[in-house]
This record gives C-alpha cells, sequence and structure tokens, in this order.
C-alpha cells in the first residue's frame, strides 16, 4: 500500500479482505496507522475504523504490545466510548488485554460496558463473544447472551400484549424481518455459544432454528426477477467473470453493468416501500466453494449465508460515505455502490 495513497472506505474494506495474504501484513498496519496520521484518509470519519484494522492485523500476527496500541488510538478516535462505531474497538481492545496477560479485570470492565449493545446492535453479540471467548469466558457469554435474549423477547411481549413465553412456541412467527434484526443475531451467536458449550438444546435454541428457517424460506419466495444482492468488488468480479464465463449473464457482462443491476434493483425496492436496504459483499472463493456456481440454488445458497452475516452487509443508500466518491463531478450519486480505485 503506498504511502502516498489517500484511502476511502471501500479501499479499508478491501484491506481488510486482502491483508493477511500480503508479504507483509505489519507492514500494512502500520501503513494504515500513517495514513490516519498523515490525513490521507478520505473521510476523516474512518480513522477509528482503520486504527481498528490496523489492530486486528497486528493481533492476528502475535505482535500484542503493536496491537494494543492501534486498539487505544482506535477507541480514542471515535468522538466519544459510546458513539455507535466505537463498540467493535473496543471489544478489540479487551480482547487484546486478555491475550497480553495480567489485565484480566480491565479487559471484563470493558466488556461488561458494551453489554447494552448486545440488544441494540446486530454485530454486538458477535464481536463481544469473540473477546469473551479470548478470555476462557464462553460460560458467561452464554450468560450474556442468553440474559439480552430474555430482554428482547420481555420487549415483545410487553409490545404485543402476550406472554414472552408464547413468542417461542413453534406456531408463532417472530421474524426476522426483511432485513434481520437484533434478535435474530443475538439468537444465532448465542445458539453457537451453546453448542461450543455442549449445552442441550433448548427452546431459545429451537427459536434460532426457526428464524434462520424463516430467513432461508423468505429467500426461497423471492418474487420472479428479483435480483440477489450480491456485489463483487472490481477484482473479485473481474476473477469471477475469468474462472466462471458463464456467469455474465448472472452477474453482468462487466464491473459497471453490475453495479448498475445492483442499483436498478434497489431503487425498484426502495420505490416498493422497502427499507433496510442493503447488498451484500461476496467473495469469489467462497462462492465457488460452495459447489457448482452455475446452478441457481448454490447461488441462492450463498447469498442466504450472506444475509446472516452483518459483516457483509454494505447499506444503501449512503448517506456519508467516501466509498461512493464517484469521480464524475458531483461527490455523491443518488444510486451509488463502491467504487475501486484503479
Amino acid at each position: 500500500m503506498p504511502t502516498t495513497d489517500v484511502l476511502t472506505s471501500a479501499d479499508l474494506a478491501e484491506i481488510r479482505r486482502s491483508a493477511l495474504g500480503t508479504a507483509d501484513p505489519l507492514g500494512v498496519a502500520a501503513d494504515l496507522a500513517d495514513a490516519v496520521d498523515q490525513g490521507r484518509l478520505a473521510d476523516p470519519d474512518d480513522a477509528g475504523d482503520a486504527l481498528t484494522l490496523a489492530a486486528e492485523i497486528a493481533e492476528i500476527r502475535s505482535r500484542l504490545d503493536a496491537a494494543l496500541r492501534y486498539a487505544d488510538r482506535a477507541v480514542a478516535a471515535y468522538p466519544t466510548r459510546d458513539d455507535a462505531r466505537a463498540g467493535r474497538a473496543r471489544a478489540l481492545r479487551a480482547r487484546i488485554l486478555f491475550r497480553v496477560g495480567g489485565r484480566e479485570d480491565e479487559a471484563m470492565a470493558e466488556l461488561d460496558a458494551l453489554r447494552p449493545l448486545l440488544t441494540q446492535q446486530p454485530d454486538a453479540p458477535a464481536y463481544v463473544n469473540a473477546a469473551l471467548d479470548a478470555g476462557g469466558r464462553t460460560a458467561t457469554a452464554d450468560e450474556w447472551l442468553s440474559e439480552a435474549v430474555d430482554t428482547l423477547l420481555g420487549q415483545r411481549a410487553a409490545a404485543s400484549g402476550e406472554p414472552a413465553q408464547a413468542l417461542t412456541e413453534p406456531a408463532v412467527e417472530v421474524g426476522p424481518p426483511e432485513a434481520p434484526g437484533v434478535l435474530f443475531f443475538l439468537l444465532q451467536q448465542r445458539h453457537r455459544v451453546r453448542r461450543d458449550l455442549n449445552l442441550p438444546h433448548d427452546r431459545h435454541d429451537d427459536l434460532a432454528d426457526r428464524l434462520e428457517a424463516q430467513l432461508v424460506r423468505r429467500a426461497q419466495q423471492r418474487p420472479a426477477g428479483e435480483t440477489d444482492l450480491v456485489f463483487f468488488p472490481r477484482a473479485e468480479f473481474d476473477r469471477l467473470l475469468a474462472e466462471q464465463a458463464a456467469l455474465t449473464d448472472v452477474y453482468g457482462p462487466d464491473w459497471d453493468a453490475h453495479r448498475a443491476r445492483l442499483e436498478k434493483e434497489l431503487v425498484r425496492q426502495a420505490g416498493a416501500g422497502r427499507g433496510g436496504l442493503h447488498v451484500l459483499r461476496g467473495s469469489v472463493d467462497e462462492l465457488t466453494g460452495r459447489g457448482d456456481v452455475t446452478d441457481p440454488q448454490v447461488r441462492a445458497g450463498y447469498a442466504r449465508e450472506l444475509e446472516t452475516r452483518p459483516a457483509a452487509r454494505i447499506p444503501w443508500p449512503p448517506e456519508r460515505n467516501d466509498a461512493c466518491w464517484c469521480g464524475s463531478g458531483l461527490k455523491y450519486k443518488k444510486c451509488c455502490l463502491p467504487r475501486s480505485r484503479s
């Protein structure tokens, strides 16, 4: 990553995907920190995300001192510790503190402060659990996730006038909405934790299975002609068509057509009153690893899998996101998916 580059949000997403495959991942982490220091971020609000990514790279490479320095800076880069975007950085910092050793109490205090996010943010169950698991607190994760599930079900019961117990009965449909919400991801994460702990299947695990089945069923019932909103960044798209020329008719003959196809579908859905719109960031390796990609069921299954991953979702339309810089004289287009730099 040349030190003179200005980095967009889309660049950071691409670095997250590819950094560990480079010859010098730690150099990439250092360059990310330099980009923050030198004002080379297209959107200064991305500073926390860039430093969080640097910390993740350093942690994976077991450079924990460097990881902790980056994580400290990432947390400080957000306007306040209560900033909604800071949760992932704070959980990462706690995870590193566990690994450093001797700072377990500090790590737990940080995570305890993040507990309210479990009922507020779809990503929070995954990153809080990852930190607790790193500290050998998987049983605590089960306790916290279970309490958060009870809280959300209690809120739904109060709103509906039904007992919370009734919401877990097999005949009752409680979601997920068209865009899976907090309860869905909370239940799925709790389900995984309990499997890791070899705990018996309970009614909340049954509910997790039901909601996942509902999501799959709704995807299968997608109206004829509606597009699976899987988005491939330029390098991935070019590679996909080079390896699978038969997919030209599915994803578009070139990258501009690929983006235009998705934007047209998003505009159609917005016009139909759909909310929570997003595209799903795809990977060639993941898609081709599922089997015969010319089979529509294989592609649909991959889209459904991406739908269950909060990190794969790119919200649309963007509000303030330099990933949508188009270089056309207008700062933002009404319909704009991330453009890679040439």
